[in-house]
């Protein structure tokens, strides 16, 4: 089957990176595709998954210990073979981070912002519950008053629950009074969210990945290790960008915003290598009972459905 040049010039453009954060690619192959087909596999088949984004046997076999020794991954002898899984601590965490990642395109905002005071909370708590909103997007608006237009309200109240600081927060909601948005929001926006550094990083994600989507789009056929190639390193650089956006709704939003057209690339990319990549998974890795097994529900509705 005839390989689409500009897919090798991408994964040579990765190998050729230093230093290759092996910990970190593992950590995206694990959430976007071993997770949701049973989280535990076979290391020399990781081994094999891995080699031709330039991870040595080597670099994998340390890479996962370093995980497992900070609580990522957990690892069970049989035989002669290492089968690494998820930790509880683990799939929690990704489940938190992949949500963000894969979820539905931004719903019409009704004007109204969750605001969260935390002049209550404890001095020696209250930076990691900043830390902790700040992840889930809120802004600082003002000191002990953070903001958002539309947080994910499912994972804030397990974030809060989790913290336990439920009773010390004051949450309110807000609702713009006349337009959605004005100048002096939009101000506003751009001071507390930083947003002009993330939508470069946007337009640099779309120049290496449009070109990508445009010549498999065009193929006649597409090779299934390609597909999971471009799969992986498209979650893999999305994860980094994704995470760190607040994803405000488009009213709010500078009218130069890159982020929106970065996320409907990734969600097209994905729809067109993911079927094909999962072939790849099912060929390569191994669990302590043979083949994956098949992707749990929850992986079909990733980006609003995957059809």
């Amino acid at each position: 089957m005839a390989r689409i040049r500009i897919v090798d010039e991408l994964v040579d453009e990765f190998r050729q990176r230093r230093p290759i954060r092996a910990g970190s690619l593992i950590i995206t192959v694990y959430g976007d595709a071993i997770a949701p087909r049973g989280g535990t596999v076979w290391l020399g088949s990781l081994i094999q998954l891995l080699e031709p984004l330039g991870l040595s046997q080597r670099l994998v076999r340390t890479s996962v210990y370093r995980q497992s020794k900070e609580g990522w991954l957990t690892s069970e002898q049989i035989g002669r073979r290492s089968y690494y899984s998820l930790t509880r601590s683990g799939w929690r965490a990704f489940e938190k981070a992949y949500r963000r990642v894969y979820a539905e395109p931004h719903q019409d905002w009704d004007g109204q912002w969750t605001l969260i005071i935390t002049n209550e909370v404890p001095n020696g708590e209250r930076e990691a519950v900043r830390k902790e909103l700040a992840s889930l997007g809120f802004g600082s608006i003002s000191p002990g008053v953070l903001a958002h237009p539309s947080p994910p309200h499912e994972m804030l109240a397990a974030s809060l629950q989790d913290l336990d600081v439920q009773g010390d927060l004051i949450i309110m909601l807000a609702q713009n009074d006349g337009l959605a948005t004005s100048k002096p929001l939009n101000r506003l926006v751009r001071d507390v969210w930083n947003l002009e550094g993330l939508s470069h990083q946007y337009e640099r994600f779309l120049d290496r990945f449009r070109p990508v989507y445009r010549a498999l789009r065009s193929a006649r056929t597409l090779d299934p290790e390609q597909c999971f190639l471009v799969r992986t390193l498209l979650i893999h650089e999305a994860r980094r960008l994704m995470l760190r956006d607040p994803q405000l709704p488009d009213e709010v939003l500078p009218s130069d915003w890159e982020g929106s057209a970065a996320r409907l690339l990734t969600r097209n990319l994905y729809l067109l290598t993911y079927a094909l990549a999962e072939e790849h998974l099912s060929r390569v890795l191994q669990t302590a009972e043979g083949p994956l097994p098949e992707p749990a529900p929850y992986f079909y509705r990733r980006f609003g459905g995957l059809t």
